[in-house]
């Protein structure tokens, strides 16, 4: 038994240690160590090829939720909160509407993780929602502020919830499909998609007048001290 790839894990430390590019000292790290474990150049190469291809969906949700981190630190929201300050008639609900829309149609088109939470409601939507709410209103109390942040979540959750079951592939439809189809209910998915129009068409009427109906309640609202702002 040799012990000559451990040096890999060596080289590891010493490039974290020295603050060199993450990326850079990974790769020459697992080219070292597969080198003197007995390998040749390429089939080094493609071992790491095909751990890439194998793990690249584990690999994409831990480098998104970094980047998303450093858009944050360097003013992602800020930007998000000045955008929509600048957008003439814009108000807390009428701009949860739209999400809400746009939500249903991508989700009823398969693109249902083009939205979500980490990816657009904490960055981008409550953010907003937050900059619309106060530029009709004034500045909102701690509890009116999570109150606006929690219907931008709710948002998300109800585009998600009913556009998605309109798409034929997804799972949920396949399951009912097959839970019917074992009681002796032979359907097509595309006949269950179908009837899920009329609920995501029902949801959205309802959710939106909530929105809307929140707008109007936050003007009737007095406007809080400043000081007690989140």
């Amino acid at each position: 038994m040799t012990y000559w790839p451990l040096i890999g894990i060596a080289l590891v430390v010493v490039g974290f240690v020295a603050r060199l590019n993450p990326l850079m000292v990974v790769a020459v790290s697992a080219i070292v160590t597969g080198l003197l474990g007995g390998l040749e150049f390429v089939p080094v190469l493609e071992a790491l090829g095909k751990a890439f291809n194998d793990n690249r969906y584990i690999s994409v949700t831990w480098i998104i939720l970094p980047v998303i981190g450093l858009l944050e630190r360097y003013g992602l929201q800020e930007r998000a909160r000045t955008l929509i300050g600048q957008v003439r008639g814009a108000t807390m609900g009428r701009l949860l509407v739209l999400y809400l829309g746009f939500r249903q149609i991508t989700a009823a088109l398969g693109m249902k993780d083009i939205g979500g939470h980490p990816q657009t409601v904490r960055p981008l939507i409550a953010p907003m929602a937050e900059a619309a709410a106060e530029r009709a209103h004034g500045t909102l109390s701690l509890t009116e502020r999570e109150k606006v942040r929690a219907l931008a979540a709710a948002t998300d959750n109800i585009g998600l919830f009913f556009g998605e079951d309109i798409f034929f592939a997804i799972a949920s439809i396949l399951l009912i499909q097959g839970v019917f189809e074992a009681q002796g209910y032979p359907l097509a998915p595309l006949q269950l998609s179908v009837w899920a129009i009329p609920s995501a068409v029902c949801a959205f009427l309802l959710h939106g007048a909530r929105l809307l109906a929140h707008d109007r309640r936050l003007a009737r609202l007095p406007v809080a001290e400043p000081e007690s702002a989140a």
